[in-house]
């Protein structure tokens, strides 16, 4: 998985917390998408200290750690989104 699959799941879920299941949004599900959001900016930052060189390559199965925590709080949050298993 590169980043731009990771980036695209994370856009999904903040664009389902907003839509579903019907407007207007619940707030458990807005806060539920932000704090994955911000998350995903921890991510980020240690991706592009990495690819900057300013980060040890040990430290490349920590980010890939974070990016697979982040995609599986993703798939959670859209499963819990959508009422799947109710």
């Amino acid at each position: 998985m590169d980043t731009g699959q990771g980036l695209a799941y994370i856009h999904v879920t903040f664009i389902s917390a907003f839509v579903f299941p019907q407007p207007p949004p619940k707030p458990v599900n807005v806060f539920f998408a932000v704090c994955i959001f911000l998350c995903s900016v921890t991510g980020l930052v240690l991706i592009f200290w990495y690819r900057q060189g300013d980060l040890e390559p040990k430290f490349r199965n920590l980010i890939y750690y974070i990016l697979f925590s982040i995609v599986m709080l993703c798939i959670c949050a859209n499963l819990y989104f959508h009422d799947v298993g109710k």
